[in-house]
């Protein structure tokens, strides 16, 4: 029920808080947030107040098991790898790499793919015939594929890294983008808006975006769970961040060797990994639910 005032009758909340108030009610979903939220703050905060530094090394304390281990040490709450490094530290900063380089890509991705989609929606002739054509020749090659091409070329590194996988995913949301505002076209709306004068500037910012909305931000979350496997798969075959940067797919390439001998060492990113992905996956199917009931 809509909350009520004494002297202005209804208070009708604004579209914003409607989908926040919806998005509260779904607890799996609200669940998710906070953990990613929680990701967030702790690999932002957190390492400036741990005791061991990354890449600092310990020939006395190599291979020491996680704290829960009968053999383990609370000193090192997660173990220590083959090197004698703290893998908790690690994890923390590997996490923060992973998931802004995830969060960097669908920024980028998203931006250019939407802008060159509307485009390629809302015009004909050469030029997007030529976007369409080019679009399902990526379209038919897996983002992955695309971006160990696209990294074997530009080599390894951080800044390569990413912008490898946004151009391997730039053609998905330019598909979406371009599908929807096509379909969106053939509306009575657009041509009564169209009747009335609306130039196309004022169609895609005042009719077509809007509804669009909820599309990008369904694709958006899939990207971006595609963008941090995308980012860990790169950096397990060491063609993601170089050292001394740490990633948690390169952490788990780097102790693949251990995994009989030290387990913890690639189970333990391992599960921040899906952690992280099934959360954001939560968030995203909270806020489509919330925004086709508002």
């Amino acid at each position: 029920m809509e909350p009520s005032d004494l002297y202005q009758g209804e208070v009708h909340l604004s579209p914003v808080k409607q989908v926040w108030q919806r998005f509260q009610q779904n607890h799996i979903a609200l669940v998710g947030l906070w953990f990613m939220l929680l990701v967030i703050i702790v690999s932002i905060v957190v390492p400036w107040f741990l005791p061991y530094s990354p890449a600092e090394q310990n020939p006395a304390q190599v291979l020491i098991p996680p704290s829960w281990n009968p053999n383990g040490s609370v000193v090192h709450l997660f173990g220590t790898d083959d090197l004698g490094r703290d893998v908790f530290t690690r994890i923390l900063y590997g996490s923060r790499t992973t998931f802004f380089a995830g969060f960097i890509v669908v920024c980028i991705a998203l931006g250019i793919g939407t802008i060159l989609g509307v485009f390629a929606g809302m015009y004909r002739g050469i030029k997007s015939s030529t976007i369409n054509h080019l679009l399902d020749v990526f379209m038919a090659l897996p983002t992955l594929l695309i971006a160990i091409v696209i990294v074997a070329i530009l080599g390894p590194g951080l800044s390569n890294l990413i912008v490898a996988i946004s151009l391997a995913m730039i053609p998905k949301f330019v598909h979406s983008a371009r599908s929807f505002v096509r379909t969106e076209l053939q509306k009575e709306y657009i041509l009564a808006a169209r009747l009335d004068g609306a130039s196309h500037l004022q169609l895609v910012l005042y009719s077509v975006l809007p509804n669009m909305l909820q599309l990008l931000i369904v694709q958006t979350t899939l990207a971006f769970t595609t963008a941090i496997l995308d980012v860990t798969a790169l950096g397990f075959l060491r063609l993601g961040v170089e050292p001394p940067q740490i990633e948690l797919g390169a952490m788990i390439g780097s102790s693949a060797k251990l995994s009989f001998i030290a387990p913890w060492t690639i189970i333990l990113p391992g599960i921040f990994i899906i952690a992280i992905v099934i959360s954001i996956n939560l968030v995203g199917d909270g806020l489509r639910s919330a925004l086709e009931k508002s």
